[in-house]
């Protein structure tokens, strides 16, 4: 099994793939700015760490198998991360992404369809510019997991799809995923490996 540190493990999005994980019977790191309403539990050590923090991050990583991000992008840019990922020796790094820079139509991202929300704008561009920075990342391997376009709690029925760069839709024109499969594919993509320095999406 392997060790995992997760950074944001207290979030919606972060607190399900610390549940996955140890589901696994992998042992988690989990980081936040505050763990005080993490439980002790076998297998987690909770630590409260500034994420911009770099010195404290990287020393609250080393010898980890893995690291997974879970942060929002508009206040943790890319280089937040990788630096003390890399400062830390760690080769592995997934990354919750976003459904903004997932493309709706050729050449077209869901950001900037007209319809887009304003309100989301600047998370997710700073989730695409999040995306470019990895794709010029070398030393660290990679994987940016985007969700489908409606992020939501829901029934973990380990049923879902997989895809790149495109936007999944279900056959009613929905585009969703719950945070419980989400975690799955997330998990299923680290144990398996099998897109390295990729993008990819998971959806119903």
């Amino acid at each position: 099994m392997s060790k995992i540190a997760i950074i944001g493990a207290t979030g919606n999005v972060g607190s399900r793939l610390l549940e996955e994980a140890l589901r696994r019977g992998h042992t988690v790191t989990a980081i936040a700015r505050d763990t005080s309403r993490l439980e002790t539990r076998d297998g987690v050590d909770a630590q409260s760490v500034d994420v911009l923090d770099a010195d404290a991050l990287a020393a609250a990583i080393a010898g980890h198998d893995a690291v997974f991000g879970a942060t929002r992008f508009a206040t943790v840019s890319a280089s937040a991360i990788l630096e003390p990922v890399k400062r830390a020796s760690v080769r592995r790094l997934l990354v919750v992404g976003g459904a903004g820079s997932l493309y709706a139509a050729p050449g077209q991202r869901v950001l900037d369809l007209p319809g887009f929300p304003p309100a989301y704008k600047p998370e997710a561009t700073a989730g695409a510019a999040f995306l470019d920075a990895l794709r010029r990342e070398r030393d660290v391997e990679w994987t940016f997991i985007s969700p489908s376009a409606e992020f939501v709690p829901g029934a973990r029925t380990q049923k879902f799809r997989l895809g790149v760069d495109e936007l999944l839709v279900d056959n009613n024109g929905r585009s969703w995923i719950s945070f419980d499969d989400y975690a799955i594919a997330f998990l299923d993509e680290f144990q398996k490996g099998a897109h390295i320095r990729q993008r990819i999406t998971v959806g119903y």
